[in-house]
């Protein structure tokens, strides 16, 4: 109902404006259709303009294209998405506008003729931008063109609104080129965890994951003013149909309705695996080089462990709340294997001459210094292995491995959610609580990517 009001309001109001506005201004909002414009430029010559900096475009060029986007639900705003075809395209192209429902003029599908002369030329996240301009902070940026400027640049083509067929792909097959374009994917459906869950988060823009059968994952992007931003997480599985947007290198899809949804089937089955033969072998804090830290696990078992929601959380120091993770989602354990995680991969690979499985960056729980806690949980939140104890500092501790490491005894073939100082060797700089006061140089000291 709220968004009922707020839509009729902001409706009634430009409906008003147009009554009480001098006929001059808003008669061509409603007939703005030039049966003589023709386009005489592809979107490429246009965005070729570009040079590294915002641009007022001189040249006469005009672009068509056919619009994929509607504001009607609220799920866009003040930004038209347009392609250059209506079945196979192969660019897309956005133009910001200062235009509340703006799908009264533009309908999904409608043919549409811009004259770019005068446009502004711009780039926002590495996405080719049209429009005008605002000023913030000393500097001039893309921005949205002026309502009043929309007739004088954009023209509906007098033909009208044509069917647009949405290309289906994969996840997988979703490059740079289909940006701004309509796209379908089919078989997917949203995670578990977001059950019960609204589409949207109230007033904020909110990012939901669909998923595939075989586990690829994609981003669907929500305003939170959207007129479904209420309903629930569809628990199905099925085809989704929307705009593809783009930010520098990652992507998401936006709906114009729920009819963009077609979820009616039944979901896969749960990919995720668990397993407590996989657990922590090796933790590498070097005397001679702390950025050569790493992390290893191993998997004990006779098959490959897929590690997709598995998780690895750090605990520093005497913290009880996680102070860092990673996410391990995309990585496979094989059997009687080890899995390498460090913080800096060309450091590791110059330190011991091969490339781990993953870096992380630093501050993460591959990057301790010898006195955080660790704790490895697998996709359905139950804690595999567990080094340290949660809220004690390892300073002085039978967990402490600073300037050293802490090994797992070759005895041991799984994890433990209970911390025990007999299942490894632990290696330090003081020699504490029955640990070695002998710390460890790398390479010599360390044996990543086998146990022994």
């Amino acid at each position: 109902m709220k968004n009922y009001l707020i839509k009729y309001v902001v409706l009634s109001f430009l409906v008003m404006v147009i009554n009480c506005a001098p006929k001059n201004d808003f008669d061509e909002l409603n007939t703005f259709c030039d049966e003589n414009l023709v386009a005489n430029a592809t979107y490429a010559q246009v965005q070729d303009l570009y040079q590294g900096e915002l641009l007022q475009i001189q040249e006469d060029l005009v672009i068509e294209g056919y619009v994929v986007s509607s504001d009607k639900e609220g799920n866009f705003f003040s930004t038209l998405y347009f392609q250059n075809d209506s079945m196979n395209p192969t660019a897309g192209f956005q133009i910001e506008i200062d235009l509340f429902e703006s799908h009264l003029l533009f309908k999904v599908g409608q043919k549409i003729l811009i004259k770019t002369k005068g446009l502004y030329l711009g780039k926002k996240k590495d996405v080719f931008v049209l429009g005008g301009t605002f000023s913030g902070f000393g500097n001039t940026a893309i921005g949205r063109l002026p309502g009043l400027k929309v007739p004088q640049h954009i023209f509906r083509d007098c033909a009208g609104v044509e069917n647009l067929i949405a290309k289906t792909i994969k996840i997988e097959e979703i490059d740079v080129y289909q940006t701004n374009t309509l796209i379908a994917i089919d078989s997917l459906q949203f995670l578990v965890d977001d059950f019960g869950k609204f589409f949207a988060e109230p007033e904020s823009e909110t990012e939901r994951i669909l998923e595939d059968c075989s586990g690829n994952q994609v981003t669907l992007l929500n305003s939170g003013f959207a007129d479904f931003q209420s309903e629930i997480i569809y628990e199905n599985n099925g085809k989704i149909t929307g705009v593809l947007l783009r930010e520098n290198n990652d992507y998401f899809i936006a709906i114009r309705d729920l009819k963009d949804l077609e979820f009616t089937n039944e979901r896969c089955a749960d990919l995720r695996e668990t397993s407590n033969q996989v657990f922590f072998s090796e933790l590498a804090d070097p005397n001679n080089n702390a950025s050569a830290r790493f992390l290893e696990l191993f998997n004990a078992s006779e098959v490959a462990v897929d590690l997709r929601d598995w998780s690895i959380h750090r605990y520093t120091n005497n913290n009880v709340e996680i102070s860092s993770s990673i996410n391990l989602s995309g990585l496979k354990i094989e059997a009687n294997s080890t899995l390498i995680i460090t913080p800096n991969a060309a450091v590791f690979e110059q330190t011991f001459g091969f490339q781990p499985n993953l870096e992380v960056g630093k501050n993460s729980p591959a990057d301790s210094n010898g006195d955080d806690n660790l704790v490895l949980v697998d996709p359905f939140g139950t804690v595999i292995d567990v080094f340290g104890v949660i809220g004690e500092d390892g300073t002085a501790t039978n967990h402490e491995f600073e300037d050293g490491k802490a090994q797992r005894k070759l005895e041991v073939i799984q994890g433990n959610p209970i911390y025990n100082i007999l299942e490894w060797n632990i290696f330090n700089d003081s020699g504490e609580a029955g640990t070695v006061n002998l710390p460890q140089n790398a390479p010599e000291d360390f044996s990543p990517g086998a146990r022994n």
